[in-house]
């Protein structure tokens, strides 16, 4: 039997996801967060341009911060680190970030139910108030350790069904 996850801790979290992956590869940092939120900046260089003549980071990247800051808002809202899996994440540009300049994704976890989480959030260079893109996702939640084989049931006993929500 397996011991219970400690809380999470996306400041502690950090230390071990940006050390490895694609995500250490692009250099993620911690910023900030709070009870539902997410803060994290992904840093300018010079390989994560969209286009060479520009020095503005191309989008592949900004979606990947904007993509761990949700799951990361989902693990703090939760209070620990579940299984999750992205099932769609709508990036809306408004402008090309700054030149030379880092991009902060700031994503909130509105809403939980049994199988899906929501989110929220903005990509920004520095003002909150002039954001690079908007992005809302939902994410699926799988709230059992899949190495125990048990699939959590409902009052009555049956299994739930993907994609019911709160019922």
């Amino acid at each position: 039997m397996s011991s219970p996850l400690p809380p999470f801790d996306p400041s502690e979290a950090a230390k071990f996801f940006f050390r490895h992956g694609h995500s250490g590869w692009l250099g993620l940092r911690y910023s900030d967060h709070a009870d539902n939120w997410v803060e994290l900046e992904l840093p300018w260089r010079e390989g994560l341009l969209g286009e060479a003549d520009r020095h503005v980071l191309a989008s592949g990247p900004i979606i990947s911060l904007m993509d761990m800051a949700s799951g990361m808002s989902i693990w703090q809202a939760k209070g620990t680190f579940t299984p999750i899996a992205t099932l769609d994440l709508r990036v809306d540009y408004q402008r090309p970030a700054r030149e030379r300049s880092a991009v902060w994704g700031r994503v909130e976890c509105y809403r939980i139910t049994r199988s899906a989480a929501f989110v929220r959030g903005i990509a920004h260079d520095g003002d909150r108030n002039d954001p690079v893109a908007n992005v809302a996702g939902v994410f699926m939640t799988i709230d059992r350790d899949p190495r125990q084989g048990k699939v959590p049931s409902d009052s009555d006993g049956e299994g739930s069904q993907a994609g019911t929500g709160d019922a």
